[in-house]
């Protein structure tokens, strides 16, 4: 599958779909176009020696240093130098992937004024597997992604690193190993190629796909505890949701539904009048997940197909005109990824909650302590509620909002950033944690379905259980268990359960 920049509005799926799955880029003759003629306005600018900032002038501070014109080409390769300041472990090939087509879509809106070759490089360094090795810390957020998207744009320039096949070499070897040809810099390009929160954007929208898979998987969790725990269905019918409002409950209550359709575990008699909050509030809770993660998307989708740099140039008409403003500060998406990251997180205690109830034989609805037959003898899965507690501190920690800690920069004249990059690199921790503790909470939930049998779980909660069988055995007696929770936690990471499920019972909307 080729995605055709240009053609129409980009989704995360689009940028998912190149950064992770290796889908190719194309851009369109309409892009092109839009693209040469802002440059065609650039250059008309640059040779009537109209003062433009980041062009013939210094940036951030230095915007009062006009430069001659025959330093133009050599400021844009130093200013990319100078912003190649990151440090730490390399940013995950994917979201540098996610980045470029991220910041290819923005140039190819025509208002950046780069030249077209600096966005053809992006395209086939993308195309060819060519992947610039940047540190994952050191951006702000505004202006834009600046130290990551630097040591991207160095690559097309022959300078730093790159990953090809597999392996970290030299940029320039990458860039000749793939038949990509080096570039040089000229006026507006460097700035061009780093000035926007791309690398929030791409890896944001990765993240967001993640979430959304983890969040009909908590789903599923969750249908499968509240099957094993005799749970009263009443709280989960639609009149209940409808009559409230939250969209978000509405769809969760129906998942679960369709879910636990057909169950014969759950036409066992005993059933509590009310549960407790963690089963009863399911709905409620991951439903506001659901309304958050609609707003986030919107939000993400907005700044992939907009225009974000730094000046923007509007070439239309007879003479067009230039403007500077603050398009490159990544506040829009860093606020509603901080709100993503607390909502997993929120998911994840009432995981936690859910998975104490399954194994305490004082809440369990009759199941054995521990889901062991041995108790005493035998532990059963009592430390994995332990494991499970530690991940929920952590992410408890890792919500803390990244958006609202400003630091100034730049003397001052930046005195107001997003950290939205920090936001990024929190969000996919919580993620990660996110993957085992539902894993956990799943692994338990099928073990409990050993001790209701011969009856049989829901439609889509069989699906989910069948999969956790091809990965982790019944626990007939205690043995180390950290090699299925890691299983499970990859298992869930990969969407397996979320498509098994849907094969099963139709598509979780």
């Amino acid at each position: 599958m080729t995605v055709r920049i240009g053609e129409k509005r980009l989704t995360i799926y689009d940028i998912l779909n190149v950064a992770r799955h290796g889908h190719k880029i194309e851009l369109t003759p309409a892009a092109v176009e839009k693209i040469n003629t802002c440059r065609r306005f650039v250059d008309k600018k640059v040779a009537q020696q109209e003062i433009m900032y980041g062009i013939n002038t210094g940036i951030g501070d230095l915007a009062k240093v006009a430069l001659p014109a025959e330093q133009l080409e050599v400021f844009q390769k130093f200013l990319v130098y100078s912003h190649a300041a990151g440090y730490g472990d390399p940013l995950a090939i994917e979201y540098a992937r996610a980045a470029h087509t991220s910041r290819v879509n923005v140039l190819s809106q025509g208002h950046s004024g780069c030249n077209l070759r600096i966005v053809e490089t992006m395209v086939a360094m993308l195309n060819a597997g060519v992947t610039p090795l940047a540190c994952e810390k050191g951006s702000v957020g505004a202006c834009g992604d600046l130290s990551p998207m630097s040591q991207l744009a160095l690559v097309m320039i022959g300078e730093g690193e790159a990953f090809y096949k597999g392996e970290r070499m030299s940029a320039g070897a990458a860039m000749e190993k793939a038949g990509v040809p080096i570039i040089k810099f000229e006026a507006r390009d460097g700035l061009a190629s780093i000035n926007g929160s791309n690398v929030i954007a791409g890896a944001g929208s990765i993240l967001l796909c993640d979430a959304i898979m983890l969040t009909k998987t908590a789903e599923i969790a969750a249908a499968m505890t509240l099957e094993a725990l005799n749970s009263n269905a009443k709280a989960f019918e639609e009149p209940v949701h409808k009559i409230r409002g939250f969209n978000g409950a509405v769809k969760c209550a129906h998942h679960l539904r369709e879910i636990m359709k057909n169950s014969q575990i759950m036409e066992r008699t005993g059933k509590n009048v009310q549960d407790a909050y963690s089963i009863r509030s399911t709905p409620q809770v991951i439903g506001a997940v659901w309304d958050a993660l609609d707003y986030a998307v919107a939000q993400f989708e907005i700044e992939l197909n907009g225009v974000g740099d730094n000046p923007i140039f509007f070439p239309e008409g007879d003479s067009g005109f230039v403007l500077t403003g603050a398009n490159f500060q990544g506040t829009p998406m860093s606020y509603p990824l901080d709100h993503i990251g607390t909502g997993i997180t929120m998911i994840n205690v009432m995981s936690e909650r859910r998975l104490n109830r399954i194994l305490n034989k004082s809440l369990s609805m009759g199941l054995p302590a521990y889901l062991t037959k041995g108790a005493g003898m035998h532990s059963g899965m009592m430390l994995m509620q332990y494991t499970a507690g530690s991940l929920v501190c952590e992410n408890r920690i890792l919500s803390s909002p990244a958006s609202i800690g400003s630091i100034p920069a730049a003397a001052d004249q930046e005195d107001f950033v997003s950290m939205g990059m920090t936001t990024v690199l929190k969000t996919r921790d919580i993620i990660k944690n996110g993957f085992a503790v539902i894993g956990m909470e799943i692994i338990a939930a099928a073990q409990a379905f050993e001790f209701l049998k011969p009856a049989k779980a829901g439609k889509g909660s069989q699906a989910a259980y069948d999969v956790v069988r091809k990965n982790v055995k019944v626990l007939e007696e205690d043995r180390p268990l950290h090699s299925d929770i890691n299983a499970m936690a990859k298992v869930v990471a990969s969407g397996e359960i979320v498509e098994a499920v849907e094969s099963a019972i139709g598509k979780l909307q």
